[in-house]
């Protein structure tokens, strides 16, 4: 994945994935408005240097405003843990299945149209569409060059935003959308498909004809933009994302996680079934076992485009919901098994988690306070050494284990 793509997943799993922490907690904002005055002036001089006309530079930079909100959100410290299972029941809702197959049936020769020319199934398009912006129903309210300013001058990701605020300053130039359309997310994700400029430039389509990559107000120009992203990322035109399948009672769930793909056929052969006992398609493909929410919830083989949605953002429960809510747009059923919920943790228990995983000799690597891939690890290298399901999922019992939870 080039560094493009690389700088927008990681935003977009700020923004959009099931955050490991909920309900969260800010820190002190440090950014004054005198400083703030200071960088725009260097930001306006650098831009001068890019290959932005100086009356853009002018029109645009120079009403922008701090905005003490997105540093808060940007600097927000989460609380608790939060489950796949509480991600999905909210993504994937009996509201947005029920709007998104209406949309579904309402756009179908737009969407007929595009798989023809990008290979991406409509109900895919639709999915991504209903989970980044619920349908184009929430744009976000924040102007984005107030946003991307603020946050490149508050030094973090410094460079970075500075970039994506002179992408914005580009989108303008080229006169896609007015600087007042112009908002979106508090990290300057914008439009109905929730594109960084960058991603915006490289691959925002015109489809409608006006003359303009309006992603913010034209369904058509947002869904042939989805369509095209989605090509670029790798779309496989021929595969699903993966399915919903069942394990059998002796499955060993060491064998879960992308570093240890293998063909279906293996799968079948170790006694994978779709739900229900019937046998896996026989297809030359390759597939991960992902169990979000432990043995006890759904388990879900993931194929290569799997892969592909994760570029738009890398979290797995996005991801799963992607492929979940478009199946449900394209009619297909409920869950075979329902998600699991897991205790709420705090920081300082997750904290106190890795500490006594450390004392074992289990290393869930460094104490952050954050549930992470390499503590879900450890956690199935504790239960496999205490005769428990190693899936790595911290539910009641593991917790209770190692004294966690009372």
């Amino acid at each position: 994945m080039n560094n493009l793509l690389k700088s927008f997943t990681a935003v977009s799993f700020l923004l959009l994935s099931p955050l490991v922490f909920a309900n969260t907690q800010s820190t002190e904002i440090e950014l004054s408005e005198e400083d703030f005055q200071l960088c725009l002036g260097e930001l306006r001089a650098e831009a001068n240097q890019q290959d932005i006309p100086a009356q853009t530079i002018s029109q645009y930079l120079k009403d922008i405003q701090l905005n003490p909100k997105v540093i808060e959100l940007d600097r927000s410290q989460p609380e608790f843990t939060s489950s796949f299972a509480d991600y999905y029941t909210r993504r994937v809702s009996d509201t947005r299945i029920e709007t998104g197959r209406k949309k579904y049936q309402a756009l179908q020769p737009l969407l007929q149209r595009l798989t023809r020319e990008y290979g991406i199934p409509g109900h895919y398009l639709v999915a991504f569409w209903g989970l980044e912006t619920n349908y184009g129903g929430y744009l976000g309210y924040i102007p984005t060059l107030d946003a991307l300013a603020t946050l490149a001058c508050e030094g973090r990701r410094g460079e970075y935003f500075k970039g994506e605020l002179f992408n914005a300053l580009r989108i303008l130039q080229a006169g896609d959308v007015e600087r007042d359309i112009m908002k979106g997310s508090w990290a300057g994700a914008m439009g109905q498909t929730q594109f960084m400029p960058a991603i915006f430039l490289q691959y925002a389509l015109d489809d409608d004809g006006d003359g303009r990559r309006n992603l913010w107000e034209s369904e058509r120009d947002a869904l042939a933009s989805a369509a095209n992203f989605l090509r670029g990322l790798g779309w496989q035109r021929e595969e699903r994302w993966g399915r919903e399948v069942s394990l059998p009672e002796e499955f060993d769930f060491q064998l879960t996680g992308f570093a240890n793909q293998r063909p279906l056929s293996e799968w079948a052969r170790l006694g994978i079934t779709l739900p229900g006992g019937a046998a896996l398609p026989v297809a030359d493909l390759e597939a991960a076992v992902i169990v979000p929410s432990g043995h006890n919830g759904p388990a879900f083989l993931a194929y290569g485009n799997f892969r592909v949605i994760m570029g738009w953002n890398r979290s797995e429960s996005y991801a799963i919901a992607v492929g979940r809510l478009a199946d449900r747009i394209a009619g297909g059923g409920a869950l075979h098994q329902a998600p699991v919920p897991a205790p709420r943790l705090n920081r300082e228990q997750v904290s106190k988690l890795q500490e006594t995983l450390n004392q074992l000799g289990h290393d869930a690597g460094d104490v952050d306070g954050l549930l992470g891939p390499g503590t879900r690890k450890a956690l199935a290298r504790y239960q496999q050494a205490n005769g428990m399901v190693a899936d790595g999922f911290p539910d009641q019992d593991v917790l209770t284990h190692l004294g966690i939870l009372p």
